[in-house]
């Protein structure tokens, strides 16, 4: 089996492995030059995410030496075990900043909503490649809705509005890509507007409030819900063209930046880099953007065509959202920046997802 796993190795698609990398490298380095600053003594973040890293490669690399297609036959198991995980953690779950999103483990925790991204990508790729040219049927379009729905709504319940935004655009993303009609697409972008009003008075938390206010209007409540991001805008403006050096950049370093290591290492990164570090990040993506989008292009069939198509849709709605929020053009929704961000559970998720992507290429 060993041998085989290392026959197979050149059939990989090396470019995508190599940027993924180097954006995991990149996020090391910077939580460790946040870390050492602000504490020398406790650099348990850093190493973390060494850990995170080195877990997180090594299940890239186990996952994609088996053949991807296995997972059709287990969406729906893995669906279920996606409500199962949801649901237990708003009961047994630990409470951060808000959230009840993690389990904890000691010293180590855990988000189970990363995991439903992926069963929920595995069981929305089965279920619109099953049905085919009868997606264009109500019923169809009701089921997958109400499927998704159930995770959306476990998912706000935490609550983790920024999550349950992925999860839509995932379901969104395969409408668009099925053979639904324009009228249906219509009707259901009317009912969204509906949902996302009424929201704000049923569903919203005050600080949800807040960051959508502060999106509108950053300083109408510039030490409160509205300082992350000006202090994040600062950063970035301070950074530029070249940087202010590793480690050397006042709004992180001085604190005055909140969430350095996570929702706001692209400041960070634009602060002590400049434009140049900021710009090598965005590129990073494009390229690793451009070798999904061939990795698309030869899907031999629907379910893996859906299957590629929403690891794209996941990572780069999250890297588009983060990035945004960072540049104070989104509302800040707590997402990581993906590869990047400090954070275990994203990070093995994402490196798995790229996991799925080799095994997809390989069998291209």
């Amino acid at each position: 089996m060993l041998k085989k796993f290392f026959y197979s190795l050149k059939y990989y698609d090396w470019w995508l492995i190599s940027f993924v990398l180097v954006l995991v490298i990149f996020g090391i380095i910077i939580i460790y030059t946040v870390g050492i600053n602000s504490d020398p003594t406790d650099l348990s973040r850093f190493y973390k995410q060494a850990i995170f890293a080195l877990a997180g490669i090594i299940i890239m690399f186990f996952v994609s030496f088996f053949d991807y297609r296995i997972l059709n036959n287990y969406a729906y198991i893995l669906y279920g075990l996606g409500v199962i995980l949801l649901v237990a953690v708003l009961f047994l779950g630990t409470n951060i900043r808000g959230t009840t999103g993690w389990f904890a483990l000691g010293p180590i925790s855990f988000q189970p909503v990363e995991l439903a991204k992926i069963f929920l990508l595995i069981f929305l790729a089965r279920f619109f490649s099953t049905r085919g040219f009868a997606m264009d049927k109500v019923k169809n379009i009701v089921l997958s809705a109400l499927f998704t729905g159930i995770f959306v709504v476990l998912v706000i319940l935490q609550p983790d509005l920024g999550s349950a935004l992925i999860f839509l655009v995932l379901w969104i993303s395969f409408l668009l890509l099925s053979r639904v009609k324009k009228s249906h697409l219509a009707i259901l972008f009317l009912i969204l507007i509906i949902l996302a009003l009424s929201s704000w008075f049923l569903i919203l938390k005050d600080y949800q409030k807040d960051r959508i206010i502060t999106f509108i209007n950053p300083s109408a409540d510039s030490l409160k819900s509205g300082y992350n991001v000006i202090q994040s805008v600062i950063a970035i403006g301070s950074g530029n063209f070249f940087g202010r050096g590793l480690g050397l950049g006042p709004q992180s370093q001085l604190n005055f930046l909140p969430e350095q290591e996570a929702d706001f290492i692209f400041a960070v990164i634009a602060e002590e880099l400049g434009f140049i570090g900021a710009f090598l990040i965005i590129t990073l993506f494009g390229f690793i953007f451009y070798r999904l989008w061939r990795i698309i292009k030869g899907a031999q069939d629907d379910f893996t065509l859906y299957l590629a198509n929403g690891i794209l849709v996941i990572i780069f709605t999250q890297a588009i959202i983060n990035i945004g929020m960072n540049l104070g053009l989104m509302p800040v929704t707590g997402l990581p920046l993906p590869f990047v961000s400090a954070g275990g559970s994203s990070l093995i998720v994402n490196l798995t997802l790229v996991g799925i992507l080799e095994s997809i290429y390989k069998k291209a």
